[in-house]
């Protein structure tokens, strides 16, 4: 026993750490196990009970937006002079006199007056898939217009000696409803999914009660507001009126009845009731419509939700105890060894092996430590070799380019010395060569926090510039760049050394119509290409293909401004898809394409 305290738990911190998390779990499962099984089973109870209510709310909030939409069309007639005065027209005289009524609005260039009441209600009708039938009661003339699906407009006649509709009208409630029985018989619509939104209609000026609209929806359209939640809903939704009657019912039952447990439900929420059966019940009331959505959930259903709970509580249980004994010894020492191995790991990390890697394949939190370890080092290495070289390698450029930034302000005074020297001798062409290579010198050295391509063309162009002026009227060149790209981050000396490249190896003094041209475009979005083309020397096709060699070594053989030193910056900063490319016919000239990313990256002046 001593040996194995030694052995596993002496100074192993894991080892101490799991036995007691293990008998601390044993412990609390075997005295909580029933207290679980109650908590969970009710938690079961009253999140699908939480679900029924959200079901219900999508139903009231469908329902209330029905509701709104019809009272929202009487709004829209009263606040419209002219489509008010037609629908009072129409309420108050027969059909036929309203088409006469219609036929007179119409104005002298034959263009039809606005406020046309039937319209406006066919419109509706369109508008809302759910409406099934749009009623218009007239009180004066007992005359009942309906709309059916078809947006067809029919005419009833309901006189109080030979129907019961206006004595049904008189009484109509402004809220949903069951359509009237006597309504449905007379429009011959008996459909029992149905519920019925009535909204009286004012003569705006008197005040009195005119006629009546009752619009009939489809209460497939609840179903709809339901869909969301068919999977998870247990039980039934009713919405009942204020006397019993059934509007809807998700299960199909009590369609054209009156709900016969109607008096036991009240407004206390997850309440047992005994109705077929004992049951919760869950109920929202409409106060404004006069309605009530009622959540039914039989406690037999519910009972299969949590029924395998306590079966499946002791069977957990078990596994747990049976798990947190036996395979933690193993289960530490595999742990303690893997720790182990990432410390050694990271000490030979920090003695500077950065191309070692842990071997570690598991995908738990060690596993993903080596892993992230891993990346890390990959991402130190990247970096290494891509911004580190890239800096080293501009630096030399920039070195290689102009050893004389040692005292830069020294050398600017002195250059302009020379210039004002050579111009007050008449030597006005020194003065323009000296200036421009004061100008080159500076833009060469200075340090900018961002340096752009226009920066970039502008030592191009102060650089051709002083050779134009010493080989007068034998050299000539071009620059051509859209003002929107000039703007763009470049790296330093990335197109003067391909410049340079023209005047030390492919001008041709012995001919006056040299020419070197340097065009910047944009074809594609991602990508910005610059052509440099010149008609010098030219290269044949094996010193062509020595150079493209050249470009694909890992070290550049170029010395200063070379080529080489401008593709491997390329490709260091921003990968292979970016680059040169290089053609050339001897004595015809040469043709560099150089592409970068739109974006240039992160660069600075330094870089």
């Amino acid at each position: 026993m001593r040996a194995m305290y030694k052995k596993y738990l002496q100074n192993k911190s894991f080892s101490r750490m799991i036995l007691l998390f293990a008998f601390i779990t044993v412990t609390t499962i075997i005295a909580f196990s029933y207290l679980m099984y109650d908590f969970m089973s009710q938690s079961i109870i009253r999140s699908e009970l939480d679900k029924q209510k959200k079901a219900m709310e999508s139903v009231d909030v469908y329902l209330g937006g029905k509701y709104e939409s019809a009272q929202s069309i009487i709004t829209d007639v009263l606040s419209d002079n002219a489509l008010n005065g037609s629908v009072t027209y129409l309420l108050r005289h027969p059909i036929e006199q309203y088409l006469k009524y219609r036929l007179d609005h119409f104005d002298i260039s034959g263009a039809k007056a606005s406020g046309d009441s039937i319209e406006y209600f066919r419109k509706k009708i369109e508008a809302d898939h759910d409406i099934r039938n749009l009623i218009l009661y007239s009180d004066e003339q007992q005359l009942l217009y309906a709309y059916n699906t078809q947006k067809t407009l029919k005419q009833y006649t309901a006189k109080a000696g030979l129907s019961y509709i206006p004595d049904a009208m008189a009484m109509g409630h402004n809220d949903v409803s069951v359509p009237n029985k006597w309504v449905r018989k007379l429009i011959g619509q008996q459909d029992p999914r149905l519920y019925a939104v009535d909204v009286p209609i004012t003569d705006i000026i008197t005040l009195k009660k005119i006629g009546q609209m009752v619009v009939y929806y489809n209460s497939d359209g609840l179903m709809k507001a339901l869909s969301s939640y068919k999977n998870d809903l247990r039980g039934s939704l009713l919405v009942l009126t204020a006397d019993g009657q059934v509007v809807f019912d998700s299960s199909g039952v009590y369609y054209g009845k009156k709900y016969p447990y109607a008096e036991k439900i009240n407004n206390n929420a997850y309440q047992k009731v005994m109705l077929e059966e004992e049951s919760y019940i869950n109920m929202l009331a409409s106060n404004k419509a006069g309605y009530r959505v009622v959540g039914i959930t039989p406690i037999s259903e519910l009972a299969e939700s949590y029924g395998v709970l306590k079966r499946t509580t002791i069977m957990i249980s078990l596994i747990c105890i049976l798990v947190l004994i036996l395979i933690p010894s193993v289960y530490v020492i595999n742990y303690a060894k893997r720790t182990n191995q990432i410390l050694r790991f990271m000490n030979l990390v920090k003695g500077g092996e950065l191309t070692k890697r842990i071997q570690d394949t598991k995908e738990d939190e060690l596993g993903q430590i080596s892993r992230n370890f891993n990346d890390m080092l990959d991402e130190l290495n990247r970096y290494i070799d891509s911004v580190y070289k890239a800096e080293i390698k501009q630096k030399h450029t920039e070195l290689a380019a102009l050893q004389a930034r040692v005292n830069p302000h020294f050398l600017y005074n002195t250059l302009e010395v020379i210039r004002m020297r050579a111009i007050s001798q008449g030597a006005g062409d020194v003065g323009e060569m000296i200036y421009s290579l004061s100008v080159l010198f500076k833009n060469t050295v200075q340090n900018k926090k961002v340096y752009t391509l226009k920066d970039e063309l502008e030592v191009c162009r102060m650089f051709l510039e002083l050779f134009r002026i010493r080989y007068k009227d034998k050299f000539a060149y071009t620059i051509e760049c859209d003002k929107r790209l000039e703007s763009v981050p470049i790296v330093k000396m990335l197109l003067q050394p391909l410049v340079e490249n023209y005047i030390v190896h492919g001008i041709r003094t012995d001919r006056i119509d040299n020419a070197i041209a340097i065009r910047v475009k944009q074809d594609d979005p991602a990508f910005i290409h610059v052509l440099i083309e010149d008609n010098g020397k030219g290269m044949s096709s094996e010193q062509l293909a020595k150079v493209r060699r050249m470009l694909n070594q890992p070290e550049p053989h170029s010395e200063s401004f070379g080529i080489s030193s401008v593709y491997e910056r390329l490709r260091l900063l921003f990968g292979d898809l970016y680059g040169i490319e290089m053609n050339s016919t001897e004595n015809e000239g040469t043709e560099i394409t150089l592409w970068f990313p739109t974006t240039g990256g992160k660069l600075t002046g330094d870089v």
